[in-house]
């Protein structure tokens, strides 16, 4: 089959099963896929897309938003989920998940993101609140070890499925007392790792803070603005004092005693991906960060890009085979770099990702269609989730940069 003839596949499987409502969920929404069937917090970033490569979606984006906001909490506490009964048995008391937090991009920046594409002030001052009451939950919650910076308790918090760097965690998944689902405010069973302050998720909270400025500034709040920015400042200056590791030119996670975790894990992205990384203060890191590891063949630049460990970290030995983020080049991932890989000045690097996995899917359609992962050497896939969003999007993407499809 075609790339041109795959992209139409996409399409209207995107259009005829994709877009939808669900029980709890009346807004038309994109769902994930039929493995996933229903909403998460980690997959809001593919309505974006989706809008951006069709302008008449824009209204998926903005709904996803809409509901997330109309199931947070009083507290702030914003659901990591929303499940479709209607495909899959699920708890009533268990459908809305409060139970990790897997934000992965910054609520703050999907929120600005869309606000880039609707440019209504009326949407801002709808979701200036959400963000900030969103902020407030995490520093209740999750900061209970006072260090400056937000924790991780459970493996899911950051829906890094059998990853190496949740080794030791008492919960590498969620947290279940007396066959029960615990909120993600409750501490995890005693271990010797977590409370653990995570790469990714402490970019995710400095995402949300220098959004929240961008967003004040934008509603004419100037104090406001100034106060998110240094709350930004202050998070970024302690999480390169705890997390950084001068040596290795590497940040890893921390765990409650203050040692490093040292994996080598596709975290490392999340500094470009929120901006933690100014282009201009930040030059040199960034240089050395990119040649030193993103770009070398041996540990995120291979072959297929980009694993979700870096390939020569000992841990990669012993991968899960299937929905493992220990190891594979994930969907999700790679459409994320549109957020950022661009915009630091790796343009033919996104030209050879692009290229890479439209030869990848297109060669192994028939085996599965669009899944969630590939081996970043073989570019085999994994048998993980067919009809993914966010590679049937990163596909539509890529064959649009490469001059496929209009």
């Amino acid at each position: 089959m075609t790339e041109k003839e795959i992209c139409s596949q996409i399409k209207e499987r995107l259009e005829n099963v994709h877009i939808c409502t669900f029980p709890k969920v009346t807004l038309p929404i994109l769902k994930v896929s039929t493995r996933y069937p229903g909403i998460w917090i980690e997959h809001m970033y593919d309505a974006i897309m989706y809008t951006k490569l069709d302008s008449s979606k824009l209204y998926l984006a903005e709904n996803i938003v809409k509901v997330f906001i109309d199931y947070q909490t009083e507290e702030g506490q914003l659901p990591y989920r929303i499940t479709d009964m209607s495909s899959i048995p699920c708890p009533e008391n268990e459908c809305i998940g409060y139970y990790q937090i897997q934000e992965v991009v910054s609520f703050g920046r999907i929120c600005w993101e869309i606000y880039n594409l609707n440019k209504s002030k009326e949407f801002l001052s709808t979701v200036y609140p959400a963000i900030k009451k969103w902020v407030g939950w995490l520093k209740k919650y999750r900061m209970t070890t006072n260090r400056g910076l937000i924790e991780m308790f459970y493996g899911y918090d950051t829906g890094h499925d059998k990853s190496a760097r949740l080794n030791g965690f008492s919960c590498p998944g969620h947290y279940r007392k007396d066959g029960v689902l615990q909120n993600a405010s409750v501490l995890p069973p005693e271990d010797n790792v977590t409370p653990v302050l995570a790469v990714d998720m402490n970019c995710n909270f400095y995402g949300n803070l220098i959004n929240l400025s961008k967003i004040a500034k934008e509603l004419g709040e100037e104090n406001e603005a100034v106060f998110w920015a240094n709350e930004a400042k202050k998070v970024k200056e302690t999480f390169f004092s705890v997390c950084f590791n001068k040596e290795d030119c590497f940040f890893y996670d921390v765990d409650k005693n203050g040692n490093q975790r040292k994996y080598k894990s596709c975290t490392i992205f999340h500094l470009f991906l929120e901006g933690v990384l100014d282009p201009d203060e930040d030059a040199d890191l960034i240089k050395e960060l990119y040649e030193k590891h993103i770009s070398n063949p041996d540990e995120f630049g291979t072959p297929y890009p980009y694993p979700s460990m870096a390939y020569n970290d000992p841990s990669t030995k012993g991968h899960a085979e299937v929905n493992c983020w220990g190891y594979f080049s994930q969907g999700l991932i790679a459409l994320r770099t549109t957020l950022w890989l661009e915009k630091y000045g790796f343009a033919k690097d996104m030209d050879y990702l692009c290229s890479k996995w439209v030869e990848a899917w297109t060669k192994h359609f028939d085996t599965i269609k669009l899944g969630q992962e590939l081996d970043p050497i073989t570019g085999v896939p994994s048998p993980s989730s067919e009809w993914y969003s966010s590679t049937m999007l990163f596909y539509l993407y890529s064959a649009k940069r490469l001059g496929i499809i209009d």
